[in-house]
């Protein structure tokens, strides 16, 4: 069962799919992901913000372990990210991860997210958080196979 990545905006740009590709072929079941990309709302702000997560919530089954990126979330290092999806993945739950659109996700993903992460207090574009994300979930492969490409 793969990690799905549920993002809000365009498709890859081509120096995004390109690492995201580099990355996705060394991932392995089941660490390995599928994408589902949500177009931008037309609207603008609250309402933006409200149509984006009723599409995300439409993705989301009631079984999955529910990941919000989020720059107000809470900060683990990558063993600790490792362990977190082992933990889910071990247990034949379905990690689902939300990366929001330009106005965030509304409270009712926000409440029903059972981890939000964040990578810094800074907010980075959405193309390279998912490259960012990709390498991250790598990693967690890599730790929780116990090579040397993560160094502690």
């Amino acid at each position: 069962m793969p990690i799905h990545i549920i993002t809000v905006g365009k498709k890859h740009e081509s120096w995004v799919a390109e690492g995201i590709e580099r990355y996705q072929k060394r991932l392995k079941a089941p660490f390995n992901v599928e994408w589902v990309t949500l177009p931008h709302s037309s609207l603008e702000g609250i309402s933006a913000r409200q149509e984006e997560s009723g599409r995300i919530l439409s993705r989301l089954d009631a079984y999955d372990y529910i990941v919000l990126l989020d720059e107000r979330g809470k900060y683990i290092d990558s063993p600790a990210l490792s362990q977190l999806f082992e933990a889910r993945l071990n247990e034949s739950q379905k990690i689902a991860i939300v990366i929001g659109g330009a106005y965030g996700v509304n409270d009712e993903i926000r409440n029903q997210a059972h981890f939000t992460l964040s990578f810094s207090p800074l907010v980075f574009p959405h193309q390279l958080v998912r490259l960012m994300l990709v390498e991250q979930i790598y990693r967690t492969q890599e730790i929780a196979r116990g090579s040397a490409y993560h160094h502690d």
